[in-house]
């Protein structure tokens, strides 16, 4: 029997621990999407405990915990710190087969030395030992990134965002690490939701354009996505319920929208033509910029709604949205390709169903501007875990270029996530060793070690073009 989260975790070959320990453990970090906050970095902050790091604001773990039947009052509500932490750690002691608890684990061992295992029995344990190491200098939100071998960080970031926090970094000299805005225009393209014409508002203002049609929009647009290039930007994301294409006039288009300014209801036949003229006008403003598009698609939302009205969005009330039409997706990227407007593209889709089909349509769109110029991105959200992982990588691997992925990103809130990035790289390696093993690939580790490193870390900083980054 193996022991419990030894050095070789998850590897079951020789060649995968080859593979890891010697080309894919001491790659450094390339976070190129996550939801941490750049305010907490520009004032290096210090936590004041475990629960703080762990907890706040962590979903996964808020819905473990709802689904051990831990009462709100110990997750989101008014419980302190510490009777939160201890509620957390009985629940992650019964949490066989799921990814937190390797999470969880692979955190305590790396940030604060402790290779036991966390349960109602450790809880008080846990508690003194990774509170006293985290008032160490050494933990401080800088130096955690920092130990954790991160060279660049994308945050996500809304256009009506002042970057503020963004430059606070840039200018601070002691501290090295890149740390670049994310352009995430959701709110500028959901003109179904009952705040839009607030938001379109607050738009004009940072923007100095008077939004009164779509065409106002798109020049209003125009000016923020400059303002973000002037800030290092050059990555785009996107929260769709999935790709659509349905096309209309221009004149539809603004009647369209000047509903929604004065809050008419729009139709959800209207919704989708609008979504489909905005995610086209900007590809478009992202080819000619050189920006890379990252589509995330296929969840359905606040499903709950007595808990979105109590605690709002990104709570833990989200699911897999079955409904991903694959036609559309490969009608809006011919509609771009055929507008000369089709820029570097990540398709990530909540439901693991869609491997197979995102796996066929990015060959319809490769071409020599770049390796694996449409990617699949990697297994996402509820499918960040080793089943997933496995599933997606392989669908790859089947369908298109594996050796051509770029890998992993956190899309965290917790400054600790990185180990997610180990997680990643074991799983890989542990694939392409069995397969080795199998007889399936040469034993060849100039090539193997190459596929490894490159999609460990050197795939993307080509593919996003961080010249201020060395490949390894």
């Amino acid at each position: 029997m193996k022991a419990f989260m030894d050095e070789d975790f998850l590897l079951q070959t020789d060649v995968a621990k080859k593979l890891f320990h010697d080309y894919a453990e001491k790659m450094p970090v390339l976070d190129y999407h996550c939801h941490i906050n750049p305010q907490e970095i520009a004032q290096d902050r210090q936590f004041e405990n475990i629960t703080q790091v762990w907890l706040g604001g962590d979903h996964y773990k808020w819905r473990f915990m709802r689904s051990c039947g831990v009462d709100e009052y110990y997750i989101t509500g008014e419980a302190s710190d510490k009777e939160k932490f201890l509620k957390w750690a009985e629940c992650l002691g019964k949490a066989i087969g799921n990814p937190l608890y390797h999470w969880s684990h692979l955190e305590l061992q790396r940030y604060f030395g402790y290779h036991g295992a966390l349960s109602s029995k450790t809880a008080e344990e846990v508690w003194e030992l990774c509170n006293k190491k985290l008032a160490e200098p050494s933990m401080s939100v800088r130096n955690i990134i920092k130990q954790s071998g991160v060279e660049l960080i994308c945050t996500t970031d809304d256009p009506v965002d002042s970057l503020e926090w963004h430059r606070v970094i840039k200018e601070d000299k002691s501290f090295d690490v890149t740390v670049l805005p994310a352009w995430r225009p959701d709110k500028a393209m959901n003109l179904e939701k009952p705040d839009y014409a607030e938001y379109i508002k607050k738009l004009s203002e940072v923007s100095g354009v008077t939004i009164r049609s779509f065409a106002d929009l798109k020049e209003a647009l125009v000016k923020r996505m400059d303002f973000f290039a002037e800030n290092g930007c050059n990555v785009s994301d996107h929260a769709l319920e999935y790709v659509m294409f349905e096309s209309a006039s221009d004149d539809e288009l603004e009647a369209i929208f000047r509903k929604a300014l004065v809050k008419d209801p729009v139709s959800r036949s209207e919704e989708m033509k609008f979504k489909t003229a905005f995610m086209t006008f900007v590809a478009g403003e992202y080819t000619k910029r050189g920006w890379v598009m990252q589509l995330h698609y296929g969840c359905k939302r606040d499903n709950n709604k007595v808990m979105y009205a109590k605690l709002g969005p990104d709570t833990g009330y989200d699911c897999i949205n079955n409904y991903a039409p694959s036609a559309q997706t490969a009608d809006f990227l011919n509609n771009l390709i055929e507008k000369d407007s089709l820029p570097r593209t990540i398709l990530y889709s909540l439901n693991p169903n869609d491997n197979q089909a995102i796996g066929t349509i990015l060959g319809c769109f490769q071409n020599s501007d770049a390796v694996a110029k449409i990617q699949q991105g990697s297994a996402w959200w509820f499918n960040d875990h080793k089943v997933g992982m496995q599933d997606q990588m392989t669908s790859l691997a089947n369908l298109g270029n594996l050796s051509g992925f770029v890998g992993m990103l956190t899309d965290s809130r917790s400054f600790l996530s990185y180990t997610r990035h180990e997680y990643f790289r074991r799983i890989l390696c542990n694939l392409l060793g069995n397969w080795v093993d199998n007889g399936e690939f040469p034993e060849d580790y100039d090539i193997l070690g190459e596929i490894v490193k490159n999609i460990s870390f050197n795939n993307a900083v080509r593919y996003f073009k961080f010249d201020m980054l060395k490949t390894r």
